[in-house]
């Protein structure tokens, strides 16, 4: 059999699985999901669960999905979210407890559902909201309905999303201002085979400040189905750091789109850290809407056994004068395989646009394997535009250095793995988080214990 015919043969089991969820086609919106009495909402919820039933789960014949197979989700005997979800783990709690410690606003949701016994969102400022979405969309929406249009929906997974979310987290910030504290969304994955739909709405009025931090987190036998999508909308002058940490159980399939709209002066920058999970796709955008918007996107997926990473990333400059720093890197080992597809889009009239790319990438074993294709569409002139890839392995007049001081051969390949690594953690600017992610990559390395005395 042909390539051609396995590639539809798939694609024809796939539908096939769809047919069979056909009678949860939502004529009726169920009452445990949110606003399922509010005409606009049943209406938007229908309309995206149409898409996603005629579309299907995408398959490797589609470009955006050529080197990540999704066929294992399709496979799951239930894509309907939790109606009660079960009590977290004691590490769970444990977690949230520590962090409700700490300065930040903190949200917990429970297989995607809020949870105010764990929360501590603490004393709001002058010019902040913070709320569940649920709590909105049950209360008569008080927000745009453009978010829960099809036009926001950059994936099929995002219609599936639209159609099940139940809930997530809504931050608007009033112009002029300035958050100090981070806003904490922590989202706990518990049981054994949830489906979880998180959707977070961030709106920042004219010249706001804020910092948000996504932290998805599982125990290692949860195998749970994450889809999560944020959406972002930045004000002129507004500026957004955003962290998203992916923590998932070494079973758990995430997919998550977070998505920006930039006007003008405004300045984002997403790091994304991809330490857990069986399956990771992360779908990450920016539009520059106007002149001399700032966006810097960071990213480090660190693999082993079979994981699989897919970072699609794509930044859209629509107007002049705008600036673009992407950097990723990736430590891979086992059999593990990483993907990373960046594309910049240089519009018509952006002119002076100043674009640079990066991906980097570190294979530990000789059956571990990258996928990477950063790409440059340049339509207008006077622009200054740059990118590039690398994968190799750990070099050998490094590793001789050390070893000709005293280092042991372990000590020195985790030293520089580390080093490797800390290019992309040394960008974080909240203590907490940084130090967080330190710990999680030491631990994965042999002599991780050894070389935190080191630090």
């Amino acid at each position: 059999m042909d390539m051609q015919c396995v590639k539809r043969l798939s694609e024809f089991e796939m539908n096939a699985q769809l047919l069979s969820w056909k009678n949860m086609a939502l004529e009726r919106v169920p009452q445990y999901l949110p606003g399922h009495a509010v005409s606009w909402i049943a209406k938007a919820r229908q309309s995206a669960y149409k898409r996603f039933i005629v579309h299907g789960f995408p398959t490797r014949v589609e470009e955006e999905w050529k080197y990540t197979d999704v066929a294992a989700i399709g496979k799951r005997a239930s894509l309907a979210p939790d109606y009660i979800p079960p009590d977290p783990s004691s590490e769970a709690v444990l977690l949230a407890w520590m962090l409700a410690q700490t300065n930040v606003h903190l949200m917990v949701f429970v297989n995607g559902h809020y949870s105010s016994g764990l929360s501590a969102p603490g004393a709001l400022p002058m010019g902040m909201r913070l709320e569940s979405l649920a709590k909105l969309l049950d209360g008569e929406a008080d927000l745009p309905e453009i978010y829960f249009d099809q036009s926001h929906e950059h994936s099929i997974f995002a219609a599936l999303n639209n159609a099940l979310t139940t809930d997530g987290t809504l931050l608007m910030l009033a112009p002029d201002t300035v958050l100090i504290q981070p806003v904490y969304l922590l989202f706990i994955a518990s049981g054994h085979s949830a489906a979880i739909y998180p959707r977070n709405i961030v709106i920042a009025g004219k010249n706001s400040q804020a910092t948000v931090i996504e932290h998805y987190f599982g125990m290692p036998d949860t195998h749970n189905f994450t889809n999560a999508v944020t959406q972002i909308n930045l004000a002129e002058g507004a500026e957004l750091q955003h962290y998203k940490l992916v923590q998932e159980g070494n079973t758990a399939f995430h997919i998550g789109g977070l998505h920006t709209e930039q006007a003008v002066a405004s300045r984002f920058h997403s790091h994304s850290f991809a330490l857990g999970g069986r399956l990771l796709r992360n779908d990450i955008s920016s539009r520059l809407h106007g002149e001399e918007c700032q966006c810097n996107f960071d990213g480090l997926y660190l693999l082993e056994g079979k994981q699989h990473a897919d970072h699609h990333t794509r930044i859209d400059h629509l107007a002049a004068s705008g600036t673009s720093r992407e950097f990723y890197r990736g430590i891979l080992d086992g059999e593990s395989h990483g993907v990373f597809n960046g594309k910049v889009v240089v519009h018509p009239y952006a002119l002076k646009t100043d674009a640079h790319q990066s991906n980097r990438n570190l294979l530990l074993s000789r059956t571990a394997e990258i996928d990477t294709k950063p790409q440059l569409e340049i339509f207008a002139d006077d622009v200054k535009c740059t990118h590039g890839a690398t994968v190799g392995q750990l070099d050998d007049d490094s590793l001789f250095y050390l070893r000709s001081r005293g280092v042991d051969a372990e000590s020195a390949r985790s030293l520089l793995i580390y080093g490797f690594a800390n290019d992309i953690i040394q960008h974080i600017e909240v203590p907490n988080l940084r130090t967080r992610i330190e710990h999680l990559v030491l631990n994965r390395l042999p002599q991780g214990e050894q070389i935190k005395e080191m630090l």
